[in-house]
């Protein structure tokens, strides 16, 4: 609420005050009181209202001339129904009794002025504000929360610009189209106040603000816009309050999007060995209906991890949603490709990089996913909660995914992360052992890397007399194996063991903090080794071509073919799979990414990224 100031009033002289509409002045007629004098009553001009209260409140009733006792506790407001034409043109007269002496008066002049600070608070979007409310002062979520939201200005108006627009001191029009030159800078992390001198009469002034900063661990994403009126007719004292009001703001969190959205737009690398899986990817976005983006060999300089460079997310408020990349801190081949090829009009980059301490995988983004919306318990969660790895348990030789990341991730508050446990992998990333898809009841299904399933599919086409079916039949270079080596190989069972065991522990989590149950959850076969890293710690990497590790473009599913044994001319790792999700209602592909991705330790989702629509239920609907 808006807070004017206090009116003293004294017998020997006029009193001359500023009252703003709106707002109740406390009017102190108990202090200067006359001596002996034991009761009031106060006249005033019709445009103000003058009220007396009993403090504790007993009743409250407007007064004309009625007489009231010179009692402390009861407390005299005034409060104008109209601005005033002229100074001083309201009046107030404060006529005091007493019992033995003469009615002694006391005169109020007042000027009533309207001033009223309005931003959007209802969340309209439109452009035609109404007056501003009482209550502006205080943010608060949900449908019927209240209180504006601000958009981080992070995107590239100008493409000759070094700079993100948050960075210049340059504002566009509303149009975005050319620079006016009648803005400026007034108010900034530089600048805390402004002074603005206001002529007589009706006046209106429009103030643009601008996001600079993300919500953050040292910056809750609160923003208080305070106006402020001053009484400056005593030049040689300092300037007094007689007025203040605030509207809160709050920036608009950057949040991500999952494999359920739809998706707009497919994004990989153009390599000097890819072409062929660039030509599979490139029949698999048409089907989708999805544009497709290369980045060339020369942009690239052979980095085809697409994934691991950038997270696509967006920002919005009531009147606008943006697309913005968040750039990872891996920083290799890639590293330019999201300032150079999306930053720009209408699309938007954030970036957060460790002040200290050293990157590693798990600062890459095939590490951090995000669940489609889900229900736990009573606690719903509208936009799905972001999923990361982490070590899970401390020890001289654990990895975490950096801290800043962390921090930046959890002050979003719209999609609280859910801490998974990935450490066990040699590169990793949540990504290598679980994905999304879309289906028509619940809305998704979780698919989870299965050793289990793989062992037992297996042994179903051992029984059938299909032991001798070999495992990458047509892959040059590589051994072939066929079922009954894979079942009888002891150490690759305890490798197995132990990737199920971990996988276990990530199925429990993600059960109790997505609130899924075993219906939910789609087993997808696979297996996996261990291999000594150079700290001389065991790590897991797939046997063969990891299929959880794909791209789901709507009901199309780019999977890695995984070249499992052929039976009856067919791969049964794949049938496998097309039983498990074709009945969803969703279509397989399988790509070739063995020799580009597979031997290098990533898959078909490692090696893209995706633009997807923005979730239609809006943020500031939600209770974090």
């Amino acid at each position: 609420m808006a807070q004017g100031t206090v009116i003293h009033v004294a017998p020997e002289q006029p009193t001359y005050a500023v009252c703003v509409l709106g707002t109740d002045t406390h009017l102190d007629v108990y202090s200067s009181a006359p001596q002996d004098c034991t009761s009031f009553g106060i006249n005033a001009s019709p445009g103000v209202v003058v009220d007396v209260t009993h403090s504790p409140p007993t009743k409250k009733n407007s007064t004309g001339s009625s007489k009231w006792p010179l009692d402390p506790g009861l407390e005299v407001s005034l409060r104008m129904t109209a601005a005033s034409c002229s100074t001083g043109d309201q009046k107030v007269q404060i006529s005091y009794y007493g019992p033995k002496t003469k009615p002694v008066q006391a005169l109020l002049y007042i000027t009533g002025v309207e001033i009223s600070l309005n931003a959007d608070i209802t969340r309209s979007g439109k452009n035609k504000l109404t007056k501003a409310r009482k209550d502006q002062r205080t943010w608060t979520w949900g449908p019927r929360g209240q209180g504006a939201i601000l958009l981080v200005n992070c995107d590239k108006d100008n493409h000759k610009s070094s700079a993100m627009d948050c960075a210049d001191d340059k504002v566009l029009n509303q149009e975005g189209k050319k620079y006016s030159s009648e803005y400026k800078v007034i108010l900034g992390p530089q600048q805390p106040s402004h002074l603005l001198d206001v002529p007589g009469g009706q006046h209106s002034t429009d103030f643009y603000m601008e996001g600079l900063a993300f919500p953050d661990a040292s910056f809750p994403g609160l923003i208080s816009l305070t106006i402020s009126l001053l009484d400056t007719s005593k030049p040689e004292f300092p300037k007094a309050l007689v007025f203040q009001d605030s509207v809160a703001f709050r920036v608009a969190p950057w949040i991500m999007t999952p494999n359920t959205q739809p998706a707009r737009e497919v994004y990989v690398c153009s390599t000097s060995a890819n072409e062929d899986f660039v030509t599979s990817l490139s029949a698999l976005a048409k089907k989708a209906k999805c544009k497709l983006t290369i980045c060339p060999l020369e942009e690239n300089m052979e980095d085809q991890w697409m994934q691991d460079e950038i997270e696509i997310g967006y920002i919005q408020a009531p009147h606008k949603t943006l697309p913005v990349v968040f750039d990872s801190p891996r920083n290799r081949g890639l590293k330019e490709f999201p300032i150079k090829h999306l930053l720009g009009p209408d699309f938007g980059y954030v970036t957060r990089g460790p002040e200290t301490g050293d990157i590693t995988s798990l600062d890459s983004f095939g590490n951090l996913e995000v669940s489609p919306p889900v229900t736990v318990g009573k606690k719903k969660y509208p936009l799905g909660r972001i999923l990361i790895g982490n070590s899970s348990f401390p020890s001289t030789k654990s990895q975490e995914m950096h801290q800043a990341l962390q921090d930046f991730l959890t002050a979003q508050q719209v999609q609280a992360p859910v801490r998974l446990y990935s450490d066990w992998l040699s590169v990793g990333h949540v990504d290598e052992f679980l994905s999304f898809v879309p289906v028509h009841d619940k809305g998704f299904r979780l698919l989870l890397a299965s050793p289990r399933s793989c062992y037992k599919l297996f042994q179903e086409q051992l029984k059938e007399g299909h032991g001798e079916a070999l495992l990458f039949k047509g892959i040059k270079k590589t051994k072939r194996l066929n079922i009954k080596d894979i079942l009888s190989n002891k150490k690759l069972r305890e490798h197995n063991s132990y990737v199920e065991s971990c996988i276990d522990w990530n199925r429990e989590m993600l059960k109790r903090e997505l609130g899924l149950t075993e219906r939910d959850i789609v087993d997808i076969p696979q297996l996996f080794k261990l291999h000594s890293n150079t700290s001389g710690t065991l790590k897991a990497e797939a046997f063969f071509p990891n299929m959880v590790n794909m791209l789901v473009l709507g009901k199309h599913l780019g999977i890695p073919k995984p070249f499992g044994p052929i039976v009856n001319g067919r791969c049964c790792l794949e049938e496998k799979v097309r039983s498990l999700l074709e009945p969803l209602g969703l279509h397989c592909t399988f790509i070739d990414d063995f020799h580009t991705y597979h031997l290098w330790h990533g898959e078909v989702h490692c090696g893209t990224n995706v633009r997807r629509e923005p979730f239609s239920f809006k943020w500031w609907h939600m209770v974090p």
